[in-house]
């Protein structure tokens, strides 16, 4: 008796399943470049930047006032002579028993001073009370030994790594670079990705407007919202726009961007219609090594690698769903972690809040779900009421996920696992 059942499709591999397998693909790129340190905001350093200098270089006031010997002050009402005046960027000479140096934030602390008072503790003696025509102050309160000086070294010592290989540098890294005098910074080269669209059914704004759309029709926001996030994440993007869904089309921009790029992304076409035709067409220039996840929104997507007829070079591929949410989800979970890691990044993932969900979901999804939340004045977090992969509303209404595990449900004041947008789109 023959068997005429179709045979059991594999399950779907889970989301962790496929980070893992995406990320074992990567070697860092190996070309670097060399950038001026105010222009390097977003880029990721392939050394790690150790200090020629002590930051401070030498002990300093971290207040406008007096530097004195506390030896000298062993009661509230002593007078000081002031012998000099030091302010930032110039030094001061030794000062001797019963003397004080007026200085200003910054300036270098003179030697044999190991405390400075500010100068609302202080006020100017009177005329009568100084000597041949030298000014003195009466210090109102007794100074600690080492008040307000900041010692040479204590935030950067010399011969420190202050930022590692791999760091990928923000506003603050990039005040750290240039305080220990690094005027140009070597960081890998900019990724080069190629992206377009596939569907008939997309326009673009601006191309029609919309009282002439005709039926089925519409407008391609996935473009926009994923050249924004590629950009943010340093990357060189050469935009195909849309290809139309034929098989030789979709072949063929396929095979030319896989020659001079290091990843083509695509949106729409990895799914399994009659007029999705990227998966065969990426299985015909090379292969495919994982197709579909178990996820909610971003079941279809895809990952493998295209090779180019014209030369040795090959490019990774990753296909992103057409809707416009799963193709948000699926980018900032899979398609950013491995972007980052391309450029040398250690840490491509965010961690996750534990917040409390001000929400019920009595009959979740059988797959692991990310759930459009925003977050609320007590604290917690509200639901998008329509989850639809289709409502990009939700993502601009919302300031984050919840990652829900599957045929997890949800009840009011449980805790949930929470991943803000802010992490997401630095």
């Amino acid at each position: 008796m023959t068997d005429n059942k179709a045979p059991k499709r594999p399950p779907l591999m889970s989301l962790d399943e496929a980070l893992s397998l995406v990320l074992k693909e990567v070697s860092v790129l190996a070309q670097t470049e060399w950038v001026n340190t105010i222009e390097a905001d977003g880029r990721v350093l392939s050394h790690d930047l150790v200090s020629g200098l002590q930051v401070p270089p030498q002990d300093n006031s971290s207040m406008d006032g007096y530097a004195l010997r506390v030896e000298d002050v062993v009661h509230s009402g002593a007078s000081l002579k002031v012998t000099q005046r030091i302010p930032a960027g110039q030094h001061g000479h030794a000062l001797s028993p019963g003397e004080a140096a007026r200085i200003f934030t910054g300036a270098p602390i003179p030697p044999g001073a190991n405390a400075v008072v500010m100068q609302e503790d202080t006020q100017v003696a009177s005329p009568d009370s100084t000597q041949a025509g030298v000014p003195e102050i009466v210090v109102n309160s007794v100074p600690g030994l080492g008040q307000w000086i900041r010692r040479s070294g204590e935030d950067v010592t010399q011969g420190a790594v202050v930022l590692p290989k791999g760091t990928r540098l923000d506003p603050a890294g990039l005040g750290l670079a240039a305080s220990i005098g690094l005027a140009r910074l070597e960081v890998a080269r900019k990724p080069r990705v190629a992206l377009f669209s596939t569907g008939d059914e997309l326009v673009m704004p601006g191309d029609v407007s919309p009282e002439n759309m005709r039926p089925g029709a519409i407008y391609n926001s996935n473009r926009f919202f994923l050249r924004a996030l590629l950009v943010r994440l340093g990357c060189e993007v050469t935009d195909l726009g849309i290809v139309p869904d034929k098989f030789e089309a979709t072949l063929s921009v396929l095979r030319d961007a896989a020659s001079h790029h290091d990843l083509v992304l695509t949106s729409g076409g990895v799914s399994v219609g009659e007029e999705d035709h990227v998966k065969p067409a990426v299985e015909a220039l090379g292969g495919l090594n994982l197709w579909q996840i178990s996820m909610k929104p971003g079941k279809p997507f895809a990952f493998g690698f295209l090779k180019s007829t014209a030369s040795d070079h090959s490019a990774f591929f990753m296909g992103l769903p057409g809707n416009p949410v799963s193709s948000f989800v699926t980018f900032q979970l899979l398609v950013r972690p491995f972007l980052l890691a391309l450029q040398g990044v250690r840490k491509v993932q965010a961690e996750p809040l534990q917040l409390k969900a001000n929400f019920e979901m009595p009959k979740p999804d059988k797959r692991r779900e990310f759930l459009r939340v925003k977050r609320n004045s007590q604290g917690g977090l509200d639901l998008f009421p329509n989850q639809s992969s289709g409502v990009l509303t939700s993502v601009v209404w919302g300031d984050g996920v919840v990652d829900n595990p599957g045929s997890n449900a949800i009840q009011s004041g449980d805790l949930v696992h929470f991943y803000p947008f802010s992490e997401w789109l630095q």
